[in-house]
């Protein structure tokens, strides 16, 4: 799923290419908005809160919000109007907004709605604070994770305690701050969860420069992570070998990535045996291949 970097450089794009203009297109594919036209309403902005994106325009003197969620598989686009009209015939198209120099093109969104601006708290009010967001508040966030009754990772993944960590950089920074992810949140010392909250917004706050997500400083394919997406690989620090596991409660388990003896052991449901690398076609297959 694309974290808080990738769709706050999302709405920077679509914010450069429609701001100011007015919509010549108004595709919206979901049956809840398909009847919604806003040609001939007004970009004013478009911002991101979290994982979310905020589409406000002003339609006939009324401001409205095209908010959208990309989920798993989601994206938008931007092309040249002139060259777009191929993109409106794709099954996948979910919603074309354009002016008569650029479209925007959301493929395989997750959700989509039309809400008056004024009610955008009914979407995305129950987030956290927004880690790349102008009012981010670190404070909060630390107090949110502390007085969670879960681990501190699923406790990182969860969107109402901060807004823009997933499973790459929850892991990512769980590694770098030495911290099991399946510690209870409630137990760990708050100068722990304060710089584990530091990491992640550092981590967010320099990855959204730059398309290529890199916790290593390295964009070169392969070296760009320390543990994400490397179960069945020796630990950069280490080298004892990273494992997968799946945190989280039911019905919304995620995959979490970490080294036993940098972190403190391995996942309660971990059984021990070895686990394929992800992407090898050799050795005992892992549970969590795709993840």
């Amino acid at each position: 799923m694309p974290e808080g970097d990738t769709v706050w450089r999302t709405a920077q794009r679509l914010h450069r290419a429609l701001a100011g203009e007015p919509l010549v297109t108004s595709d919206l594919r979901f049956p809840s908005v398909a009847t919604i036209d806003l040609r001939g309403g007004t970009t004013l902005e478009v911002i991101s809160r979290g994982k979310h994106l905020l589409h406000r325009i002003d339609h006939e003197g009324r401001a409205v919000t095209v908010h959208s969620h990309l989920k798993m598989e989601g994206q938008w686009r931007v092309e040249a109007t002139a060259d777009a009209r191929g993109w409106l015939r794709r099954a996948d198209l979910r919603a074309a907004l354009g002016t008569t120099t650029w479209t925007a093109l959301g493929l395989r969104l997750g959700t989509l709605d039309v809400v008056p601006t004024a009610g955008e708290a009914d979407l995305v009010g129950h987030l956290g604070p927004d880690v790349l967001g102008p009012d981010w508040d670190a404070t909060t966030a630390v107090a949110n994770l502390c007085a969670s009754d879960t681990t501190i990772g699923a406790a990182l993944l969860d969107q109402r305690n901060l807004a823009g960590v997933g499973t790459l950089w929850a892991s990512e920074s769980l590694f770098l701050e030495r911290l099991h992810p399946w510690a209870p949140a409630a137990d760990l010392d708050p100068a722990a969860v304060d710089a584990l909250v530091a990491r992640a917004h550092a981590l967010l706050v320099a990855a959204r420069a730059h398309p290529i997500q890199t916790s290593t400083g390295s964009r070169r394919k392969g070296e760009e992570t320390f543990v994400h997406a490397r179960s069945g690989r020796p630990c950069r620090r280490c080298g004892d070998t990273v494992r997968v596991a799946m945190i989280g409660p039911p019905g919304r388990e995620r995959t979490m990535f970490s080294c036993p003896t940098c972190q403190g052991g391995i996942a309660p449901t971990d059984d021990g045996r070895p686990q394929r690398p992800l992407g090898s076609s050799r050795g005992r297959s892992s549970p969590y291949r795709r993840a």
